[in-house]
Formats: C-alpha cells, structure tokens, sequence
C-alpha cells in the first residue's frame, strides 16, 4: 500500500435528506447537472482528482495545498441556491490502493466539512499555514473544536464567501453533531467524611473517564465540564439539559478502616430511569489496583446498559425520526437477534446510516460481520465470496477509523474463516490495544487462538470476555466458542454444558446445536445427541460437508474429521 501526502477535499451537499424528501427527482437532476457544469471541470482545472463519490458528496486529491482551496473558492463560487456545498481540506499522510485514498487525512478532511457554514470552507492549522497570503480569501481564526474519532482538538479556520447561513441547514448540523449521545460523568461523593479520601474519589471518578473514553461508542463529557457540579446535589435531568449528556453517572465512596464501598448509577437524563446500579465492596490494599479496577468494572458493566437503551429507543422511534446514529442503533437491535431475517434488517440499517454518514467506522463494521454471519450460519449460497466481502468491508471500516476496536475483532474473525488464523490473532490483538475492557474484542482474540493451535489461552481469552461483559448481547456466541474449544480438547462435558448455554440463550444458535451434537455424540448420549441434531435442523435441514469445512476451516485436517465423527454418531450422514 503506498504512502504519500496529499491535500484532501471533503465536500458535502448541504441538507441532502431534506432536499430529497422534497423533490427527490429534481434533487438528483440538479446535483448531476452540477457535478457536469462546474464540480469536475473546476477539480481538474485545478489539477485535481475525485477519487470517491458517496451520493451528495466527493472526496478529491490534490498534489497542491494551494490548489485545493483555489478550487474550493472556485466551487463555491458557482454554486446556486438550493443546492449549496460544505468543504473541508486537510493536508496529511494517506494510503493508496487500488486508486482509493485512506488514513486520518481523509478523516480529517470530513469532519472539517461538517464545520463549514453553508457555502463555506474549513480548513485546518497546517493548510491555513500554507495558503495564508497565497490565496484570495479571508479566514477567520474559529479556535479548537473536539472532532468525532478524532482525540486531539484541531484548529479550524474559515472561509466565508459572503451567504447567509441558511438556519435550516444549522438544525441538520446541530442534529448531526448530537446524533450521538453523550454521558457525563458526575464527580463521586465523599462520605467517608474524611477531606484526605477526596483525592481518592476523584482518582475514581478521572479513571472513569478514562475507561469510557477508550469505548469511543458514546462521547463523554469532559472532566472540566463534569467537575463544576462537585459538591453540589443536582438533578440528573439538570445535568443532562446544561451538558447535553443522555446519560450520567453518579456515585459515592466511603471508607472505614481498610475498607472501601463504592457505589454507582446510571441514569437516563431523558426519563430519569435508573439503568443500572452496583456496590462493590474491597478491602484496600494497593489503592491504584483498586482504582483501575472498580473503574473497568464499571465501564464494561455501564456500556451494555447504555447500548440496550439506545436500541429500545431507536426501535421505538418513527422510521422518518431516524439519524444515523439511531440506524446503527436499530440495526444493532437486529444484529444480536442471530437469525437471517434478522441480518438482513441489519445490513439495511447499517447501510441507511451510511447514506448519512458514510465515514462511519462501526457502521460498516457491523455490515462486515453480516457477511461473516452468512458464511459461518450458511445463509449463504457462496461461503467464501461471502467472507471475501466482509474482509473487504472491514478492512475499509478498520482504515476509515483507525482507533475503532470493534471493525478489527470482525476482521479477526473473518481471518480465521479464510484460513489465517495468526492473522486473525494479530487484529484481535490490535483490538484489544485499542480497548482492554471490550469484551468483544477477547472474545475474537480467543477464537483465533483457538483456531491457531492454542486452544488453553483460548479459553482464558474467552472467560476474560465472558468476566468483563457477563450480560453482553453476545454472549450466545461466546458460550459457544467455549463449547467447541472444550470439544477440541475432548472435555466432553464442559463442552455440553456450554453448548447448552448458549442454546438456552439464543435457540437460533446454529453453530450451538451441531456442537452439542457432536459433543453429546462423543460422549456415548446417542439418543441426546440425536435430538439435538434434529433440533438444528429447524435452522439448517441438511448441513453439508462443504458447509462445515467452510465453517470450521481448521488448518488441521484430523481436526474436522473429528468434529465431523462426533456428528455422524448423532445421524448426520454427510
């Protein structure tokens, strides 16, 4: 993959579902005749190149940080009302292949788009330092801005052409930015009535912060905004309306002796619900062990509780009330159903959010593992174009955000099934670089594990997984890579009681069912394992030996054989 630096141009169509849902025809008729009068002639009159169209939008290169924002000042020059453009230009090290363009200077360069005004440009620190005194316009200095999948705050400056904002187009903004909800975390109490114990409750609360922060799925409001409520007694709807946060966390430490409490809710600001409660409570020996600890607890315990209350409410909400943040949302609801309708629903909304918002790392993440789904449960009628796909897609998801965890445990996966199970170790690993308390991403790093030959780390990689989210949405899954883990290592019965469990979790568990089957088959239970073969019929009547080879593509032949002897001796007669 080659590496160069380029100066990129993100431009955007301003209020496009708007636009669209008012004229869709007459929309679309007048974004081409745009694109041909003056989009591509202007590009290429400024030695340009479009190398990704997404709809109401292009991304363009330029070899030149003077030339993209000539062109960009030419652009808007010739835009008309009611089509009118955002732009955003970064220059940065990107990756090439296959003519597209990857990396953060990509990224960057949208997000500075969606900073633009209606008709204006954006540009970042290091382009205003390039062009200052070189190109014909006025920039104004609009100070820092904390940017999605983005840690650091940039600097933007601006260009304004001399139009009016359009309000309507404001709202679209001011709903983008805050399709997303945020969590505040309030500072924990002190009522061990000790002023020295404050410096251990704040320690708390900072490594909070902290933690949810390396989820990167909900924005978490900064410390500075958060702490200006210490010592004060207030209402969480309060907080939520002052900081725009949905959700907040409040708690309380108390400490006697040598040991602690600690206390913890989360509340919905909208409602006022509680979501979630837990105490922990510790003797105190090594202080910051403890503080690392409750704090990783309670964000792999609070993450979940937020994401199923996303989901309900994204359920809930009318079709044309849907963001794009709420699309993965009701998508994710599907998503964890397992079935192939349900997949199929999924890949839909995740696709929908990417009409919004087509940078979106998590969005094609999940669409990625729909296509690992249909290989692995045989939904499929081409198993390995079905997981060539979902390489491809997570690896686009991986690059569009790098910092992004969960695109890399889909691709660690996906790795396995075509028969890199080191691979799949490595991106599993990365992922949990990334963030040590996704369950998620263990659970990944645990198959690969096993698929590579080291089915004990395998399982520890497993029950990590299993000991950070032990109410995850999938866990089904997790039950069952533990079920054949045990398989492999012919713990007969380990095998079954996890096969059982993840049925009794999700009877739609496929992989499940042939495990218990054959494990069942093993283990001298004809009868049982008879049934429970019939049982996952309901799902796939006649499994076939290709369909398993692709499901099961252990680099060990003897390996296959074996799980395929358990099932015969359960009546399968493939």
């Amino acid at each position: 993959m080659e590496r160069r630096l380029a100066a990129i141009l993100a431009a955007d169509v301003v209020g496009y579902t708007r636009l669209m849902g008012e004229d869709e025809a007459g929309t679309l008729a007048r974004l081409k005749a745009c694109e041909a009068e003056f989009v591509e002639p202007t590009v290429d009159r400024h030695g340009g190149r479009i190398f990704k169209r997404m709809g109401d939008g292009y991304l363009v290169e330029f070899a030149s940080v003077v030339a993209a924002v000539e062109c960009a000042l030419a652009w808007q020059a010739e835009t008309r009302d009611p089509i009118l453009f955002r732009i955003g230009i970064h220059l940065g090290d990107v990756m090439v292949e296959d003519g597209d363009i990857y990396g953060d200077g990509v990224n960057l360069a949208a997000r500075l788009e969606g900073l633009a005004e209606s008709g204006g440009i954006a540009l970042s620190q290091v382009v205003y330092d390039q062009v200052v005194g070189k190109a014909a316009a006025d920039f104004e200095d609009t100070g820092e801005h904390t940017v999605k999948n983005i840690v650091k705050p940039i600097r933007v400056y601006c260009v304004r052409l001399g139009r009016e904002a359009i309000q309507a187009n404001k709202a679209v903004q001011a709903h983008h930015l805050s399709d997303r909800p945020a969590i505040a975390v309030l500072p924990f109490d002190n009522m061990s009535g000790d002023p020295e114990q404050e410096y251990f409750a704040d320690g708390i609360t900072d490594d909070i912060i902290t933690q949810l922060s390396l989820w990167r799925s909900f924005p978490v409001i900064a410390r500075n905004s958060s702490f200006t409520y210490k010592g004060q007694s207030v209402d969480a709807k309060r907080v939520g309306r002052e900081l725009s946060a949905r959700y907040v966390l409040e708690g309380s430490v108390r400490k006697a002796g040598n040991r602690v409490r600690i206390t913890g809710q989360l509340i919905d600001t909208d409602s006022g619900a509680h979501l979630w409660a837990e105490r922990y409570d510790r003797d105190l020996v090594d202080i910051f062990d403890l503080q690392d600890e409750i704090a990783e607890r309670i964000a792999t315990h609070i993450v979940p509780e937020m994401g199923r209350a996303e989901e309900q409410r994204a359920v809930r909400k009318r079709p044309t009330d849907l963001g794009a943040w709420d699309l993965i949302q009701r998508g994710s609801w599907h998503y964890h159903r397992f079935t192939e309708a349900d997949m199929r629903q999924a890949r839909g909304y995740m696709e929908q959010s990417l009409e919004i918002d087509p940078m979106s790392g998590l969005a094609n993440g999940y669409i990625a593992a729909t296509h690992m789904f249909d290989a692995v449960m045989g939904w499929s009628t081409d198993a390995a174009r079905s997981v060539a796909d979902g390489i491809a897609v997570a690896q686009h998801a991986a690059t569009l955000d790098p910092k992004e965890p969960f695109p890399r445990t889909v691709l660690a996966s996906l790795r396995v099934f075509n028969r890199e199970p080191e691979r799949g170790v490595e991106e599993a690993e990365r992922a949990v670089d990334l963030n040590p308390s996704m369950s998620v991403g263990h659970l990944a790093l645990g198959y690969a594990l096993l698929f590579a030959g080291h089915p004990k780390d395998g399982i520890e990689a497993m029950h990590t997984a299993l000991r950070l989210s032990p109410r995850d949405p999938t866990i089904t899954v997790a039950w069952s890579q533990l079920a054949l883990a045990h398989l492999l290592m012919k713990d007969f019965d380990a095998a079954v009681d996890y096969a059982r469990k993840a049925l009794q979790d999700n009877a739609a568990n496929l992989t499940a069912g042939h495990r218990l089957a054959c494990a069942l088959g093993h283990k001298g239970d004809l009868e049982g394992a008879k049934t429970a073969l019939e049982s996952s019929r309901r799902y796939m009547p006649e499994p076939t030996r290709a369909y398993f080879e692709a499901a099961y593509a252990f680099s060990d032949p003897d390996k296959l054989e074996f799980f395929l002897d358990g099932l015969r001796k359960a009546g399968w007669d493939g």
